[in-house]
């Protein structure tokens, strides 16, 4: 058996190794093997119409020094969003926008990469991020499952301004795609927040950014460890995923049982709580059990994030139903209320209270926390420096039920890149969080927020095919 392990591993190793040389977008693991059809490509550009980059030669009019691709080591020019055709009649796709403020297309879709069959629609694209080396984009699809299709897409953008598909995967123990946190090694961690039914316990999976098969693993064919070993039984459906790997610190925070947002349910089932990680380990440590003011327990927490330069390991996670922000002490495994999103001014009344907080970003400094409410429409600032008590210091606001869910800051923190859409399980759930699919950038200081008016991108009418969905966000 070892033996035939050691063939398999290698077997794989080579063919993912020669996908990668050969930067095919043909490639694609099927959940039994391999399997895939051509990718027109090229031939689907104009059908996304996304206008396709005229620089065959590796120049633009910038000339060759700008257009010298340093994989994100300096201001990143290159904006992606991962989408899906809101009739779910073309292929999902990876938008590649120009984010070079110097630029005169600034803004603009340059290129449009479609996912190849089979299993390339109705994926709902949902969260995506580099890895640690800004050479391969790893994206999820939430409800993949339900098409009994891949749900965890690579692309090689190696050449950041033409990705190109790599191949699809499969966990074994879970499903439901959501958030990718990228590893020093070029891997991921990927927070699956159904099990393999969209049940419970949902999982962690690991990606190894060697392309490696995990010894003493599910079958040849995975790519995943899946952690943990032994999931807890009471509610784990991670969403949110954060981590500071010099404290051997991770959360993960429990959001939503999957399969009870699908149509036949009697209605969402919300996780309120946060787990606690030995990041080196892959192991739960602790489970922090979160209660609003009121003494009900917080509804949805949707994301989680840990802040940076912290010595205490703190971090913040939001009840997207019950409208307040909760700092995390890891140490003394508490939850209490920070912030009321009730409070923010101007204050835009909605049926969710505090207008339905959503994804968060932590600057760098260590003392801010920015965060999206869909139903009110607003992008808002927070001052952290005490911990306990956040103060609004900055806010955006786009018009009520405008939907801004994902947020996420370039590498040097001057700008934030907002989506406008949630989610919309159309005919197969009872979610239907659609926002107006517009795309935005912020301007962002230490205590301010501003919209960059030159950006203009509106998925709904930027590509020939008709409206999109855009949510996932990463820029290079």
């Amino acid at each position: 058996m070892k033996n035939a392990n050691v063939v398999a591993r290698t077997t794989a190793t080579l063919f993912l190794t020669t996908a990668l040389m050969l930067g095919e977008s043909t490639i694609a693991l099927a959940q039994y093997g391999q399997g895939g059809g051509k990718d027109d490509h090229d031939s689907r550009q104009n059908d996304h119409g996304g206008k396709q980059d005229d620089n065959r030669g590796g120049r633009d009019d910038h000339g060759d020094a700008r257009d010298k691709d340093d994989h994100g080591a300096g201001e990143e020019k290159v904006l992606y969003i991962w989408a899906q055709d809101q009739a779910q009649v073309a292929p999902d796709f990876l938008a590649v926008v120009d984010f070079d403020e110097r630029s005169p297309k600034y803004g603009e879709v340059i290129n449009v990469a479609p996912l190849p069959p089979p299993g390339n629609t109705g994926n709902e694209p949902h969260h995506c991020h580099l890895n640690s080396t800004k050479t391969i984009l790893g994206c999820g699809g939430l409800l993949s499952l339900l098409k009994g299709q891949n749900g965890i897409f690579f692309f090689d953008v190696k050449d950041a301004k033409k990705p190109r598909f790599l191949f699809s995967a499969k966990a074994v123990e879970s499903s439901m795609t959501d958030d990718f946190m990228p590893l020093e090694n070029g891997g991921f961690l990927i927070t699956q927040m159904g099990s393999a039914n969209g049940m419970a316990p949902g999982r962690v999976a690991e990606f190894d950014g060697n392309m490696h098969f995990v010894a003493n693993h599910f079958g040849p064919w995975s790519l995943f460890q899946e952690w943990p070993s032994e999931p807890p039984l009471d509610g784990f459906n991670p969403h949110g995923i954060s981590a500071r790997p010099d404290l051997n610190l991770m959360m993960t925070s429990d959001f939503i049982l999957p399969s009870s947002t699908l149509m036949g349910s009697m209605g969402p089932v919300l996780r309120g709580s946060v787990r606690i990680w030995d990041y080196r380990e892959r192991k739960i440590t602790k489970t922090i059990d979160l209660f609003s003011p009121d003494g009900n327990p917080a509804q949805g927490t949707m994301d989680v994030k840990m802040l940076p330069k912290d010595r205490h390991g703190y971090g913040y996670t939001s009840g997207m139903f019950d409208g307040h922000i909760y700092l995390i002490d890891p140490a003394r495994n508490t939850g209490e209320v920070a912030f009321d999103l009730s409070t923010v001014k101007p204050h835009v009344d909605s049926s969710t209270p505090g207008g339905m907080g959503q994804i968060m970003a932590t600057p760098q400094s260590g003392d801010r926390l920015i965060i999206g409410t869909f139903m009110a429409g607003q992008v808002v600032m927070l001052d952290a420096t005490d911990r306990h008590n956040l103060k609004q210091v900055s806010v955006v606001s786009f018009g009520e039920n405008s939907g801004p869910h994902n947020i996420v800051l370039s590498s040097d923190d001057n700008r934030l890149v907002v989506t406008d859409y949630f989610l919309n399980e159309d005919a197969a759930g009872i979610i239907h969080f659609e926002g107006d699919h517009k795309v935005h950038v912020l301007k962002v200081t230490h205590d301010t927020l501003t919209e960059d008016k030159r950006f203009k991108l509106d998925f709904n009418t930027a590509f020939k095919t008709g409206p999109a969905r855009p949510h996932g966000i990463a820029m290079k």
